[in-house]
């Protein structure tokens, strides 16, 4: 375990904490619990921390986490930090640094850190679900212009677009508008559990039965809670998920523009 990876570790075993004192529904999702099943720990070539509540335990938590933890512990979402540009929430250690490229220019608190995603319910007709598609593509992009990424000539184009209307300048207000339109749809009505803000899309939208009431395994000699039916889970996600991808594959889907374990991100803004 790098040094990255430890500190993430040390903000996982706190959010665990706080979910079993207050009683918190969780599951390790995504890559880690990829990393959980197969390797007892990170993927090789990862870098990151992936949990996720259902909504009515993830409101919970974000109500009473920040009160709960250290002052260099910082949880950050749209509505405690308003550059923020993501749906979700991550729990950032705010005595280190890592930025990342597209959002380096961001006046935001850019700790390391674990992602930490709300479970929603979806529609239960067709033209519902398409209803829910096309809003959340319309405010994803509008969240998206606040992101300098690499991206092609269409992309760029379209954040030109929606940053010549200003919306770079009010992500906050899209984001809650994205909020309320996810959680609109009720999780314990729904057979769907979906996670909007995982970058998969509509893989990230699992029957409820593969989460079930969780499976215990360990993260790094980490006791942690991944979906009890894990093999539909990740094949639904990745498809041949025992098997390494090629080499080519092996990296980080994240890119690190600065990383530093012991200074605080403070001092390279």
């Amino acid at each position: 375990m790098n040094d990255l990876q430890a500190k993430q570790i040390d903000l996982l075993k706190k959010f665990i904490d706080i979910c079993k004192k207050n009683n918190l529904t969780w599951f390790c999702v995504c890559g880690t619990a990829l990393g959980a099943e197969k390797y007892g720990g990170f993927i090789p070539w990862d870098d990151d921390i992936d949990v996720a509540l259902p909504r009515e335990d993830y409101e919970v938590f974000l109500k009473i986490a920040q009160a709960e933890l250290p002052d260099y512990i910082f949880i950050q979402n749209y509505r405690t930090d308003k550059s923020f540009p993501h749906v979700f929430t991550k729990m950032r250690n705010s005595n280190t640094t890592l930025i990342e490229e597209g959002m380096a220019h961001l006046d935001m608190n850019h700790g390391i850190y674990i992602d930490i995603f709300p479970l929603d319910g979806y529609p239960k007709t067709a033209k519902g679900r398409e209803r829910l598609r096309k809003k959340k593509k319309f405010l994803n992009w509008q969240i998206y212009s606040a992101l300098k990424n690499n991206c092609n000539l269409r992309m760029k184009l379209r954040n030109s677009f929606f940053r010549f209307l200003g919306y770079h300048k009010r992500t906050s207000h899209s984001l809650k508008k994205l909020d309320g339109v996810i959680s609109q749809y009720k999780i314990d009505e729904s057979d769907i559990w979906c996670n909007h803000g995982n970058w998969q899309g509509e893989l990230e939208y699992a029957h409820k039965a593969q989460y079930g009431k969780g499976k215990v395994v360990f993260f790094e000699g980490v006791e942690v809670i991944v979906p009890e039916q894990i093999d539909a889970y990740l094949t639904q996600k990745y498809g041949d998920w025992r098997s390494d991808p090629p080499l080519e594959k092996q990296k980080s889907h994240h890119y690190i523009k600065i990383l530093d374990t012991t200074k605080s991100y403070k001092e390279y803004l």
